[in-house]
């Protein structure tokens, strides 16, 4: 039942709603789901790519990270969107010994800003900087940042993922007059492929999550902040999936889904 039908009155089973329908003590209905590893209150969210050249966009990315050229930069790119400035409405409470720290579950708006970011993947470094639009302007002017931070003796690879503005018109006249640089894309609806997407979530965790901002200035002031710590401090970033482990997973999981129909 857990398996192929659903209760009349939910998306899923619940162990008491079950053990009502068959009868039985939901305790018994627990020990059945735990023996044959079923969790109907769980889900885990996907998203296959269709791109027609997912492998060979695959392989060319994680070549990047795994084998970087010589004499070159390799440069995970991207932008966190819509950070907000919230506030929260009331003052809360420090934790104390046997108590978790308070925080009101509602929050004032004080504007949103992006961040574009470039982690360097041989030494963990990364380039930010705050804009409160994320459309092709701002993306140029992030370029410009990048061609002034890094050695100008260096070739630059970027990699990105497929958001207009990274392929506008102003974007590719920008690059005809700057050779160094040369942009690889990763597969559509593959933001995992992104290095630096573990980096904005390590920002979000740490620093924005438990925030509370009064203005968008306050808020480039914690990511400025945030920044500076971690590049004292950097990481380099090691790719450890093989590609073709990688591929077999996603054709397993094309092959699945389309079993069922």
């Amino acid at each position: 039942m857990t398996l192929h039908e659903l209760p009349p009155d939910a998306t899923q089973w619940s162990a008491r709603r079950l053990a009502k329908a068959v009868g039985v003590g939901h305790g018994a209905v627990q020990k059945i789901w735990a023996a044959h590893g079923l969790k109907p209150h769980l889900i885990r969210r996907f998203k296959l790519s269709t791109d027609q050249r997912f492998a060979e966009k695959l392989r060319d990315v994680v070549g990047l990270y795994i084998d970087p050229p010589e004499r070159a930069l390799v440069l995970s790119v991207d932008e966190k969107s819509q950070m907000q400035a919230l506030d929260r409405t009331q003052p809360g409470l420090p934790m104390k010994r046997g108590k978790a720290g308070t925080m009101t579950h509602d929050y004032k708006r004080h504007g949103t800003t992006t961040l574009f970011a470039a982690l360097d993947i041989l030494s963990g470094k990364v380039i930010g900087q705050c804009m409160l639009k994320h459309r092709a302007v701002e993306f140029v002017r992030f370029l410009r940042r990048i061609d002034k931070t890094t050695p100008p003796q260096l070739d630059l690879h970027l990699v990105l993922d497929n958001y207009a503005a990274h392929k506008a018109p102003a974007v590719k006249r920008w690059l005809a007059g700057h050779p160094r640089f040369h942009l690889h894309f990763t597969p559509t609806s593959a933001s995992w492929a992104n290095a630096v997407e573990g980096f904005f979530a390590q920002l979000t965790t740490r620093r924005l999550k438990r925030g509370a901002f009064h203005s968008v200035i306050e808020l480039h002031r914690a990511v400025e902040d945030y920044l500076k710590q971690h590049n004292t401090d950097p990481k380099p970033f090691v790719w450890t999936k093989p590609v073709d482990s990688v591929l077999d997973r996603v054709d397993r999981a094309k092959y699945a889904l389309e079993s069922l129909h």
